[in-house]
């Protein structure tokens, strides 16, 4: 698998990794041997980044993932913190971060993170100087070796890009979220930041598996926050009506390359964006994994499809989600 400097942190990881999301909670159950059996999967075709974060699960994903990482040190290992607490600014302070980081250290079974990221919080956030001073003591305690942001829109993440400390950006990018070409990956190809590439599938939209009659389980946030009644509705088919994703994906399908699925030319198109250092789709199972990191093997689009893609987004997807994030 191609490998990329993943920014600040300095550090070669796989142009695909994996998100652990899955393995913690919010898309129907996961057992812990088919989480374990997932990573090994993802391993063995040359993932080398899992991301995850200290809500999945309250603590389960990261559980999962530190059990898996032990005696891997090729793996670069990201988590996330700030979601387990009331999204207000004045949470985001040095204890609350140690108290965050030593949960976080302890599930992971570390002394040292390699990166650990703000979870999408209040957008002042990202303009306190206090809060990226706290993150630098991280740093300099050895609690974290890098960190970055995670955020929902694109003023969040060139507001992160300017700070020095800044490692690395997770942004919402895929075929429906094109907003982040326009500023955000040029300013981070220019400051040196990573971009890591979350919601990549759309929560699966763009995997062509679905249509007007597909379902999902209770307990899956494509159910319940089809709406934003749990979190920012842009994390859950990345804030596209699932009627127009469906429509979206069926003029898109002539564009796959033969051989490949509908997904893993979704995959490859972020890769082919300037400035991408690794894309993190989800997977439940050892097969999803697997298929996901093959589209680091496709080779890159060509200008027409690239442009075609442009074209449906344009027509369908623009109007939905472009102002919003």
């Amino acid at each position: 698998m191609e490998h990329r400097v993943l920014g600040r942190t300095g550090r070669q990881v796989g142009v695909v990794g994996l998100g652990a999301w899955q393995l913690g909670a919010d898309w129907g159950q996961v057992s812990e041997d088919e989480a374990l059996a997932t990573l090994a999967a993802a391993t063995e075709a040359g993932v080398t980044f899992v991301d995850t974060a200290d809500v999945y699960g309250d603590g389960r994903s990261e559980r999962i993932v530190g059990r898996f990482a032990q005696g891997r040190p090729e793996l670069t290992v990201a988590t996330k913190m700030g979601r387990r607490v009331e999204q207000v600014p004045s949470n985001y302070v040095l204890d609350n971060f140690r108290a965050w980081n030593d949960r976080s250290r302890r599930n992971l079974g570390v002394d040292t993170i390699d990166l650990v990221q703000l979870h999408c919080p209040p957008t002042a956030v990202f303009s306190d100087d206090a809060v990226f001073d706290a993150l630098d003591t991280l740093v300099a305690e050895e609690r974290i070796a890098a960190y970055g942001v995670s955020v929902e829109t694109c003023e969040e993440a060139l507001t992160a890009i300017a700070r020095p400390g800044v490692a690395s950006v997770q942004i919402i990018l895929n075929a429906f979220r094109l907003k982040p070409l326009e500023r955000v990956l040029p300013a981070a190809r220019e400051a040196g930041v990573g971009i890591i590439a979350r919601v990549p599938l759309a929560s699966g939209l763009l995997s062509g598996r679905y249509d007007e009659k597909t379902t999902f389980a209770p307990d899956d946030h494509r159910s319940f926050n089809r709406h934003g009644e749990a979190f920012d509705v842009g994390e859950t088919f990345s804030g596209v009506g699932f009627e127009t994703g469906l429509e979206a994906v069926r003029r898109l399908a002539p564009l796959v390359p033969e051989g490949a699925t509908t997904a893993q030319f979704a995959l490859r198109w972020i890769l082919d964006q300037p400035g991408v250092s690794v894309v993190i789709p989800g997977a439940r199972n050892p097969a999803q994994a697997a298929a996901n990191a093959a589209a680091a093997a496709l080779p890159p689009l060509p200008e027409s499809t690239l442009g075609a893609v442009r074209d449906v987004y344009d027509e369908l997807i623009r109007p939905q989600v472009h102002g919003r994030w």
